[in-house]
């Protein structure tokens, strides 16, 4: 600790004078030297100003084309997203590990797929979609280094570089690997994701394109929790305080997911009719061809037999491979216009090959080794702003395959004023269950299905509505009714639970019955000086004739933290405490050869306390980031699961940084 401590103090000293020379060129500086000539002066000037860049001009843009300007800031907002995610994991609850599954606290309905996945979704919470892949156009080449220590030998580090080749013309390369040995025994986790984007407009500005190509894999090793829970529970004499000697289920297995994809979007603008010179909402006709070819395989190895996933396997060793091939194509066509609002129609060809080895034939009947089809889908969207209030809507329907059904979203805003604003959407999809819940195969007997006959579509409705205010904070709700609602689930015997075999048994089923989810989520922020204290609050409350959703009723997490610049301004600080809790509930049980989490109700995990202390610096464009994370672990009564045997991590600390980089 007093090593770390110091190196800190020295990496920070080293930064601040490293970086009074590196200067990026965000602001304008007056370089012209007095006693020049006023003609050479005003010439310098007007090229200064033509050279002038400023931090709005790196531009990020989402797939939905929302474009935001690069943040260097240092916030609350950035202290909940500085993760293994970078995301706010607000509602997920991680395993020990660093790159390890996660357990939901909440859930929402209204945001989903309209094909399915391919299921092992315990293992996709790092996978990049087509969705989450960002393109950039920015003024200079920039760079941004994200680095963070996991957990016994290892490190996590996402690095992206990006430039313009010309105005209009950006490329970008970026990758997130990390390594994490655990503290439990065969715990590593491990991964890599390449992903390089580019996007290019022509002169006329009539015709753009863009496109990345994403590599993927995702592996860790499984140990199936704890043998012995006593261990961990029950050690008073402290000999499993090094929790690498403590029992595990098993030694011998890994899982993994491999995914490549190629993406391209382009349009061309046939119409674009302006009144003058200065209209910025002309009238426009676009066409568009989206084009999107993926393929994934998941991967689940053990080189012996375990009693953990049932007897007598076919073969040994265990070699589970399952894989998904799909091509996406759809033209779309947009009419803009300011008096009459954008509306959009579209068509979509939809292939997909999910498949196995080989055709399983048993005594209870054959089991096919895949599933091959194509979709075609209509679509259709409509926007307009009228003044203050904005509407929103869009609609597919599948005219032809198995799979899809159809998809609804509508959405209204209004801005009252400056500081208050109001919002509510509606949605109703339906759809089939993900591949591997219609079928699945494995050398272990127990985990070979085929439901294409006997599921049904999933039938979501979802309605909601939002508050945002400066003064009162954020609200939102939202209300969802859910018809065959698709889950896994352990059909064990006590003796069979009692013998650790509750996971050879885990099985899909749908339920039969609606289920309806109400969710209410409160975010508000107190400030006081320099002090501040942030609260977000979930509540949540299920309806159902089977428990089969579980959720636990109140999720809270409240920091409490004081801002300040130090060092004569040179550096902004922040430090602060962070509670985080959630009532107990069934939370699900992970099985770790489907890579998917299923629910329990014979036992209630949760409703213990997390702290977490953290000290954050930014100087110039650099983030630096310090966390003793769960140090009330040291104190606490050892009840502190992400899963069923599986605990969550002790206390530990942590550090890092955001950099990014200007030429």
């Amino acid at each position: 600790m007093r090593f770390l401590f110091f190196a800190l103090l020295f990496f920070l000293g080293q930064l601040l004078f490293a970086q009074q020379d590196s200067l990026p060129p965000l602001e304008k500086t007056d370089s012209i030297a007095k006693g020049k000539p006023k003609f050479i002066k005003q010439k310098e000037e007007e090229e200064e100003e033509e050279r002038t860049v400023s931090i709005v001009d790196y531009k990020i843009i989402s797939y939905a084309r929302d474009t935001t300007s690069l943040d260097t800031t240092l916030t609350i907002l950035k202290e909940y997203k500085y993760n293994f995610l970078r995301k706010d994991d607000f509602e997920l609850m991680p395993f020990s590990n660093i790159g390890q599954p996660y357990n939901a606290l909440g859930r929402t309905f209204s945001n989903t797929s309209f094909y399915p996945h391919l299921g092992a979704m315990a293992k996709h919470f790092n996978y990049f979609e087509k969705e989450d892949i960002d393109y950039y156009s920015v003024a200079t080449p920039m760079t941004e280094l994200m680095f963070k220590t996991t957990l016994e030998q290892g490190q996590l580090l996402d690095a992206l570089l990006t430039f313009n080749l010309s105005e209009r013309f950006n490329f970008s390369l970026a990758y997130k690997g990390f390594r994490s040995l655990g503290k439990y025994r065969f715990d590593q986790a491990q991964s890599g994701n390449f992903r390089t984007t580019f996007n290019y407009r022509n002169k006329r500005d009539n015709y753009n394109v863009r496109g990345h190509i994403a590599a993927q894999a995702i592996e860790t090793e499984e140990n199936g929790g704890l043998l012995n829970r006593e261990q961990f529970e029950n050690d008073p004499e402290g000999d499993f305080t090094d929790r690498s000697r403590i029992d595990v289920q098993y030694q011998d297995a890994n899982n993994r997911v491999l995914g490549k994809r190629y993406f391209l979007d382009h349009q061309l603008k046939l119409l674009n009719i302006k009144r003058d010179s200065t209209d910025n909402e002309p009238t426009t006709l676009t066409i568009g061809h989206e084009f999107n070819y993926e393929t994934k395989l998941y991967e689940f190895i053990q080189s012996s037999q375990t009693d953990a996933f049932g007897l007598d396997p076919f073969v040994t060793p265990i070699e589970d491979k399952a894989r998904l091939k799909t091509m996406f194509n759809k033209v779309s066509t947009k009419f803009s216009n300011k008096t009459l609002g954008n509306a959009t129609g579209s068509i979509s060809l939809y292939n997909y090959n999910y498949f196995f080895n080989s055709i399983l034939v048993t005594e209870a009947g054959t089991i096919q080794n895949q599933l091959k089809g194509e979709e075609i889908a209509v679509g259709g969207g409509y926007s307009k702003k009228f003044g203050r209030l904005f509407l929103e809507g869009n609609i597919n329907y599948s005219v032809s395959g198995e799979l899809t059904g159809n998809a609804f979203n509508a959405a209204v805003e209004y801005q009252i004023n400056d500081n208050n604003q109001i919002s509510g959407f509606i949605s109703a999809s339906s759809r089939m269950p993900n591949f591997n819940f219609l079928l699945y195969q494995s050398d272990y007997q127990n985990f070979n299905w085929q439901n294409t006959a006997v599921f049904e579509n999933i039938q979501t409705q979802s309605i909601g509505f939002g508050f945002d205010s400066k003064w009162l904070g954020s609200i939102e709700a939202e209300y969802s009714a859910i018809d065959n609602y698709t889950y896994f689930e352990s059909i064990a015997t006590q003796e069979q639970i009692d013998n650790a075999q509750e996971t050879a048994f885990v099985k899909p089923f749908q339920e039969a019955t609606t289920i309806n989810h109400l969710r209410v989520k409160y975010t508000k922020e107190f400030k006081w000086r320099n002090w501040a204290l942030n609260n977000t609050v979930l509540y949540q409350d299920v309806t159902q004739d089977k428990q089969v959703l579980n959720v636990p009723q109140l999720v809270t997490r409240n920091t409490l933290y004081f801002s300040t610049d130090a060092f004569k301004k040179a550096m902004f600080l922040q430090t602060g405490i962070t509670f985080k809790y959630f009532t107990s509930y069934n939370m699900n049980a992970y099985n770790p050869l489907l890579g998917e989490f299923y629910i329990q109700n014979r036992e209630e995990l949760g409703g213990f306390p997390m702290l977490d202390f953290f000290i954050n610096a930014k100087v110039r464009q650099t983030r630096i980031y310090l966390k003793a994370e769960h140090f009330n672990s040291s104190f606490s009564e050892p009840n502190f699961y992400s899963a069923p045997n599986y605990p969550f991590r002790d206390f530990v600390i942590r550090f890092g940084l955001v950099w990014n980089f200007f030429s």
